[in-house]
């Protein structure tokens, strides 16, 4: 029977922004040899396939906001050139999964294709890379990411709530309309791929909290798990979005929901209980919720280090040189290593306001430590981030200028 717990996202989808389906580049699913299972028209399973599907190579089908490529332009073909993002996550778990699965990404691209090229483009993915393009239109991108995303979501979910025109933006529905939208056409895309009966299909991020919806809808029996990969506010401060209930019943439509720290799940469980009248308790070792007949497990799943990849970066040649180097630059100091993203919640600035304190309470130590902050680059762009990077630069060099010397440079940025 199907659940009714997607009826009220399904009908602010449906008509919301005139996007017409992306024309189908793939291939269809084979779930045994030599026969094809039947699609309507947009590539999709009708329902659950009870096709027999003994023998099928096991799938994980990884979602997320971006694709874990890098793109450019060739300058002289004027073709889009391709390659793997090494750095991203999403790319390194593959390495916890058998070496017989076959990994699949759904996800956008951080360069925005042409409407004539993403047929070819989309083509060039999936046979190079196994990843299937979403490509939004640029209007629905920028009110979906820039708008709900960073401005709304994101604030929230890190205890900032819009009291002030400069901390964050007052609910606005058109923003989440096009957040749903989305969600709507990665469910889209997803579906033009999955074997219902077999894939596992592996959701991250607050950019997709509603995509379990959609995909619940159109296979009751699909495996779908979700990893949320910022944190999970207090009920006190969940409560205050709008939009509550829709986000939480669309995270339930999955089967596994992760979390980096007991609290984050702990609030997450506050939030059902309290807004939508769930319990939960203990199953077999998980937390666990019911939810519409079905069970979902609650886990905590922090991310670790891919220890391989550090080992391997360590054992080069350009490594140990680069050692060598800073070993004889700060000979003799106390170094302080900080690794962090140009983000207003990661207290850049904190920290290097720390630093002065540091040495201007305690003299006998100016000469002797240095911060080293390394800075990843914005995950957005924004007045909110061009601000951190303005005044982390300026503090940075009020410290240097006061403390420094010809030999000696309290801050050092990468």
């Amino acid at each position: 029977m199907a659940s009714k717990s997607y009826a009220n996202l399904l009908d602010l989808a449906g008509g919301l922004l005139d996007i017409p389906h992306t024309p189908r580049t793939i291939p269809r699913i084979m779930t045994v040899p030599g026969v094809i299972s039947d699609m309507d028209v947009y590539g999709r399973y009708d329902g659950d396939s009870d096709v027999s599907s003994s023998g099928y190579q096991e799938r994980k089908i990884i979602v997320a906001n971006m694709l874990p490529l890098q793109a450019k332009r060739d300058i002289e073909t004027g073709k889009w050139c391709f390659s793997l993002d090494e750095d991203s996550i999403l790319l390194q778990l593959k390495d916890g999964f058998s070496s017989d699965t076959e990994v699949i990404y759904v996800g956008s691209l951080k360069v925005e294709i042409d409407a004539h090229e993403q047929e070819e483009v989309a083509q060039k993915l999936l046979e190079g890379f196994n990843c299937i393009p979403t490509f939004l239109p640029h209007d629905l991108q920028k009110k979906f990411y820039l708008g709900f995303c960073k401005q709304q979501l994101w604030p929230l979910f890190h205890y900032m709530l819009p009291m002030f025109p400069d901390h964050g933006d007052r609910f606005d529905r058109l923003l989440w309309r096009a957040y749903v939208s989305a969600n709507k056409i990665f469910a889209d895309k997803v579906m033009e791929i999955i074997n219902p009966d077999d894939d596992f299909v592996w959701v991250h991020d607050y950019h997709l909290m509603v995509l379990p919806t959609f995909l619940r809808k159109q296979y009751n029996r699909v495996k779908l798990g979700f990893f949320l990969h910022s944190p999970f506010p207090s009920s006190e401060i969940y409560r205050t979005l709008p939009v509550r209930d829709e986000i939480l019943r669309g995270l339930l439509n999955s089967d596994l929901i992760g979390f980096h720290t007991f609290d984050y799940a702990r609030h997450f469980l506050s939030c059902c209980k309290r807004m939508l009248g769930l319990d939960y308790e203990s199953k077999r070792g998980h937390i666990g919720i019911d939810y519409f007949g079905r069970t979902i497990f609650i886990k905590i799943l922090p991310v670790g280090i891919h220890m391989g990849r550090l080992e391997s970066v360590l054992n080069l040649q350009s490594t140990s040189a680069k050692l060598k180097e800073i070993q004889e630059e700060l000979k003799g100091m106390k170094v302080i290593l900080g690794v962090d993203d140009m983000d207003i919640f990661k207290g850049i600035s904190l920290k290097l306001l720390a630093v002065e304190q540091l040495l201007q309470q305690n003299s006998d130590l100016q000469g002797k430590v240095v911060l080293v902050q390394i800075v990843n680059p914005a995950r957005s762009s924004g007045k909110d981030v061009q601000e951190a990077k303005k005044e982390t630069y300026l503090i940075a060099q009020r410290i240097n200028d006061t403390y420094g010397s010809n030999h000696y440079r309290p801050c050092y940025s990468h």
